[in-house]
């Protein structure tokens, strides 16, 4: 396993034949919301307070309610479609996913705390309509970049992976650790929505695959810190318009990010599916 984790359409072990119409699809996705379309949630450096892009999520029309970008699920999806399948592990379905669990090596990903919450909500209803007794999977790397089950070193570990079914309110909560930036992307999380938890654990239906995407400001803010070296050196090399996922639209999926170093992060993202 290299160093470099991309996982743009080129590297996704379904090939090109799948990425293309990926990519094809966020296009008119964004022919058809156009200038109208309002960010459903925004971003915040540090500060505790929302940011105005957040609020003024909530008083978004439904003309303006798209579902969530269609992304490349990456080289290292654990869900079964480029080899291990973790989906179907007991223990899988919960909150913490900063350790390992059942017969893997049992580690711990270290790095500034982030809890990560997401939304999942109805777009044909104009994201009015929380979509209770969805399902997310969620995963990213770790501090140093590498992803658990694929990476260096990391192969018996399963850490930064998990699933939860959705609230009332439609939402999923993880606890977490802040992703290191690794050459070539823009830190990010990946996120599949499924129609049911049974439909998760069993690896099949998805409904939606995604990315969730960083301020900048808080990535550097984060990676100033210890153990997150190679993350200023990649991030520095970096643009969220040079992204090969972010580059034509980032506004749907850019997290609102409350917290700090010491107390920790928040990340929110309404998901309309």
């Amino acid at each position: 396993m290299t160093e470099r984790h991309d996982d743009g359409p080129h590297e996704h072990d379904r090939g090109l034949s799948y990425d293309l119409p990926v990519l094809a699809r966020r296009r008119m996705i964004r022919l058809m919301a156009g200038a109208s379309l309002i960010p459903l949630v925004g971003c915040t450096s540090q500060e505790q307070t929302p940011s105005s892009a957040s609020a003024s999520s909530s008083s978004s029309s439904s003309a303006a309610c798209a579902e969530i970008p269609e992304e490349t699920a990456g080289p290292f999806p654990g869900d079964g479609s480029n080899g291990v399948n973790v989906l179907k592990e007991s223990g899988v379905v919960r909150g913490d996913i900063t350790k390992s669990f059942g017969d893997s090596a049992g580690g711990t990903a270290e790095g500034v705390p982030l809890t990560i919450t997401l939304t999942v909500v109805d777009a044909a209803s104009g994201c009015g309509t929380p979509k209770k007794g969805a399902a997310v999977y969620l995963w990213h790397c770790d501090r140093e970049g590498n992803y658990s089950l694929y990476s260096e070193g990391v192969t018996d570990e399963n850490y930064l992976r998990g699933v939860q079914e959705t609230d009332d309110k439609g939402q999923v909560t993880f606890t977490s650790i802040f992703p290191g930036c690794y050459q070539g992307r823009w830190p990010h999380i990946h996120f599949e929505v499924y129609g049911s938890l049974a439909d998760a654990t069993a690896a099949t239906s998805i409904t939606n695959t995604s990315q969730l995407a960083f301020p900048k400001d808080v990535c550097d803010t984060v990676y100033a810190t210890d153990g997150y070296d190679a993350s200023v050196r990649n991030l520095s090399s970096l643009s969220l318009e040079t992204d090969n996922i972010f580059s034509d639209s980032h506004a749907q999926q850019m997290a609102t990010v409350r917290g700090s170093v010491g107390q920790g992060y928040t990340a929110t993202l309404t998901v309309p599916v």
